[in-house]
């Protein structure tokens, strides 16, 4: 089994953690928050002080934190992963951050005789404590092979995009339809309430055809029942668009229908609603009290 590290214990993170332990693995952690991570310190998992006290001398650390900012920060950072990292380990960045930045880290950890891998997941919290979360993989084939059987601990489904880089446009290919899927169920939810219409028949009637889809399995009855904790962050999912757009602006790509449903989630960030679940987009067409918004 292999000694790991993780750097990051919030929902996806501690899900992941879990899955590894169950799998026999040696974990350490670092959690920024000092509330965080209890849940795995009763699992047998310990908590270290320092980024680099929990790095040193273990054979893989996952990464899983905000964006690419505190990526780059964790990294490449004083007292960073880069800094700290045993010679030969594998560095697997979950987060979904910067293609550009993934580049960057691959090729400085090469430098230093590390193996990195961008490695972006979909399949939300389920996914997450389910271990079936679906792993887009950017980076060298044997560092990817290498690093299987711990990335099989949390996802069941692995796929190398092709190399530094590839696993974050994948994600970014995945955050656009996830987007538009929420936008367009929250739409028609809102007319259907906007008719007078009966939810649960309505979604039972159509959810066997074109308009069903895992976003509606997932969220559909959350947003019925009127649970919009987050599985995913609105204000994530708005760095994620907004990450997703930048690579599209670069390619000389427009996307309107993702800058239209961005624009509709920054409005939800401007107004504080930025730590609901993304699909409390429901709450942009229909207001707590069940009527429409102008």
């Amino acid at each position: 089994m292999a000694r790991i590290a993780i750097i990051g214990t919030g929902i996806m993170g501690s899900a992941m953690a879990q899955n590894l332990l169950r799998r026999g693995h040696e974990l350490r952690f670092y959690a920024r928050r000092p509330g965080s991570g209890q849940d795995l310190e009763r699992l047998g998992a310990t908590r270290l002080g320092s980024v680099g006290e929990a790095v040193a001398g273990c054979d893989a650390v996952l990464t899983v934190v905000g964006g690419p900012q505190d990526v780059e920060q964790i990294y490449l950072g004083p007292g960073g992963i880069l800094a700290h990292a045993a010679p030969g380990a594998l560095l697997i960045d979950h987060t979904t951050s910067s293609p550009a930045l993934a580049v960057r880290l691959h090729a400085e950890g090469k430098a230093r005789g590390l193996r990195v891998l961008d490695a972006p997941v979909t399949g939300g919290d389920v996914g997450a404590r389910e271990g079936t979360l679906s792993v887009l993989i950017g980076g060298e084939k044997d560092d990817f092979e290498a690093a299987r059987e711990i990335l099989g601990a949390i996802g069941s489904t692995l796929t190398l995009m092709g190399g530094p880089g590839a696993g974050q446009h994948a994600k970014c290919v995945n955050q656009i339809m996830v987007a538009a899927a929420l936008g367009g169920l929250s739409e028609g939810l809102a007319y259907a309430t906007a008719q007078g219409l009966d939810l649960q028949a309505l979604l039972s009637a159509i959810s066997p055809g074109l308009a069903g889809s895992k976003v509606m399995d997932l969220y559909a009855g959350r947003i019925i029942a009127g649970d919009l904790a987050p599985g995913g962050f609105i204000k994530f999912l708005i760095k994620d668009l907004r990450i997703a757009l930048e690579g599209a602006a670069a390619a000389g790509l427009r996307l309107e229908a993702t800058e239209g449903i961005l624009g509709e989630y920054e409005d939800m960030l401007a107004s504080g609603q930025g730590d609901l679940g993304t699909h409390a987009l429901i709450r942009h067409y229909i207001g707590e009290d069940g009527k429409p918004r102008g």
